[in-house]
């Protein structure tokens, strides 16, 4: 493996200007640092982390902590995370490492330890909480971190968002606006920090509406096809009047909505408009669905190049006001809502 003696050597240079070049020092010039990153790729050069620290402070080290479970390997959300971020880090020439702990392992710790060994220079955090003790920490610690989400009162650390509330909110009352008044809600895990605003704006709409605030519609868990199916039965037994539409946190959710609809001999949007967010993951279109859904979209990837941005921002000292982004979301009109029911209708369901 070359050193940055051997590209020096190569190219007559001084270690020093070839190190300058590597890190993208603004008193290298453009054409020396070209020539130096070129060398440095054809001689299979690869800088010792260690070494990096300490020449520049840095060792172009950044780090992802999640909590291991039973499908971890087969999360397609997990795995479209951790492939956007590597990617979007390592086009910077930098490192992404995943660090996976226990599944009821302490998160402080674990942090505590990774900063102690000195070789991380920064934290992606991602499913951030209500009240989130790792942003705290982290901002105490005085390392460099930044979060998909946004959580608690005072927002002064870097984040990427798209707007939560107002999308669900959006959701909603385009429900209301033909008709419906028993909007059921299929939201993400409590506590989550999205999941607190979506149910937000979800609950906003129904008092700018009119429409009835009921709890037994507002049902939350893992946002999966096996949750949106069994909630969907929950909603449609007992004698309690049944709701009209659904807002889904997403496509997974959508699809056993779909599936349980269709088990129980309702139609979509004849009996059940269904409406939903789509992230836009692989493998899952909202234009698949029979009928298609009508969606708000913002794919998931679209966060990777900004929160790698946003961290990078935070490593090199940049204010913070310049590190905070918040995303846009477009609104698609397919084929899965219609004008509710008459009320005697309704209340025959």
């Amino acid at each position: 493996m070359a050193t940055l003696k051997d590209i020096a050597r190569a190219l007559d240079l001084s270690i020093t200007q070839v190190s300058r070049a590597l890190n993208d020092h603004s008193d290298v010039s453009e054409d020396t640092r070209l020539r130096v990153k070129d060398a440095a790729r054809a001689m299979n050069y690869h800088p010792n982390a260690s070494a990096r620290k300490l020449v520049s402070g840095r060792s172009g080290m950044v780090g992802l902590v999640v909590p291991q479970h039973r499908t971890i390997g087969q999360d397609g959300i997990f795995l479209e995370v951790v492939a956007g971020l590597s990617a979007q880090f390592s086009g910077r020439g930098m490192q992404f490492v995943l660090h996976i702990m226990a599944e009821h392992e302490p998160a402080i710790p674990v942090y505590q330890k990774l900063i102690g060994k000195a070789l991380l220079d920064g934290f992606v955090l991602i499913d951030p909480q209500d009240q989130d003790p790792r942003i705290d920490f982290l901002r105490k610690s005085g390392i460099a971190f930044v979060v998909h989400g946004r959580t608690g009162k005072a927002m002064d650390y870097p984040y990427f968002d798209i707007e939560n509330e107002q999308l669900a909110h959006e959701l909603t009352m385009h429900l209301a606006a033909r008709g419906h008044r028993r909007i059921a809600f299929l939201n993400g895990v409590a506590g989550r920090s999205y999941v607190t605003r979506r149910e937000a704006g979800y609950r906003r709409a129904l008092r700018d509406s009119g429409a009835e605030d009921l709890p037994r519609l507002q049902l939350n868990g893992e946002m999966d096809e096996a949750t949106g199916l069994t909630a969907t039965i929950r909603l449609f037994s007992g004698d309690a009047p049944r709701p009209t539409a659904i807002v889904c946190g997403n496509l997974r959710l959508a699809r056993g909505v779909y599936q349980a609809l269709s088990a129980l001999e309702l139609t979509v949007p004849g009996d059940i408009s269904v409406v939903a967010h789509d992230d836009e993951l692989p493998n899952l279109r909202a234009s698949a669905f029979f009928p298609a859904l009508t969606v708000t979209r913002a794919p998931l990837r679209d966060s990777w190049d900004p929160l790698v941005g946003c961290l990078v921002g935070a490593i090199e000292g940049k204010p913070v006001s310049e590190l905070q982004r918040i995303g846009s979301y477009g609104f698609i009109e397919g084929a899965s809502v219609a004008a509710a029911p008459t009320a005697q209708s309704a209340s025959n369901r």
